[in-house]
């Protein structure tokens, strides 16, 4: 089996609350994802998912427990090395799309390019292609404004594979969208997520599309818990 594109290992987190003491929000939990596996993560809200998708990202710091991403231990990874490895090899999507809106599609897929030291001209192809991907071709000089929340959340997905990453975090990806955009936007993720081979570990209260995902965890109590296979 190939090296995961991520891997928790005993991840514990807590916040203190005042006098009354300290709330353990991570109590362990682990989780391996290998290249393409798409993995649902279901919980109820502020069961402590978000809390994990940032520990994922190098976005938070866990208590305890170890972070590797594509085969690195980044758990105490210092900070220069953290936010290059955030943009590197890490993807975020969130329920709202947080687009720039002076930027038409195109701008907002090509700046974290530019940014991660890829050349204009590279970072336009590949902004081309990623929306060609999901079928915006044809909207990619319209800014965010002059599109549907479903166009606009699909360029956001193009902007968070702009750069390639290994893995793919999400955290409520169609929440803000109806039933039937949610379908069409969650259809193309899937695409490009299996056609790119990064792994993906998306947060959903909707359990149907959790469903179309290679396997679900659930998060109980600060653990992950492993969905019975059918």
């Amino acid at each position: 089996m190939s090296e995961p594109v991520l891997a928790l290992d005993g991840i514990e987190k807590g916040y203190k609350l005042g006098k009354p003491g300290e709330i353990r929000v991570l109590r362990g939990a682990s989780v391996t994802i290998q290249p393409g596996e798409v993995v649902a993560l279901v919980a109820p809200s502020g069961a402590g998912k978000s809390t994990l998708l940032h520990i994922a990202g190098l976005l938070d710091t866990a208590d305890s427990g170890t972070v590797r991403i594509g085969g690195d231990d980044l758990t105490r990874a210092r900070d220069r090395a953290r936010t290059a490895a955030r943009r590197q090899r890490v993807g975020f999507i969130y329920q709202f799309h947080h687009l720039l809106p002076e930027f038409t599609a195109a701008e907002n897929v090509i700046l974290p390019q530019l940014a991660n030291g890829v050349s204009r001209a590279e970072a336009e192809e590949r902004a081309a292609e990623l929306l060609a991907r999901v079928g915006l071709e044809n909207r990619a000089d319209h800014r965010p404004a002059a599109l549907s929340g479903g166009e606009q959340q699909r360029v956001a997905f193009c902007r968070a594979l702009a750069n390639k990453p290994l893995v793919l975090l999400a955290d409520e990806p169609t929440g803000n969208l109806d039933p039937g955009t949610a379908d069409v936007v969650f259809d193309a993720l899937l695409t490009l997520v299996r056609e790119t081979g990064m792994g993906a570990l998306i947060a959903t209260h909707n359990l149907d599309l959790a469903a179309r995902m290679d396997r679900i965890l659930h998060l109980q109590d600060g653990v992950l818990v492993a969905e019975p296979a059918g």
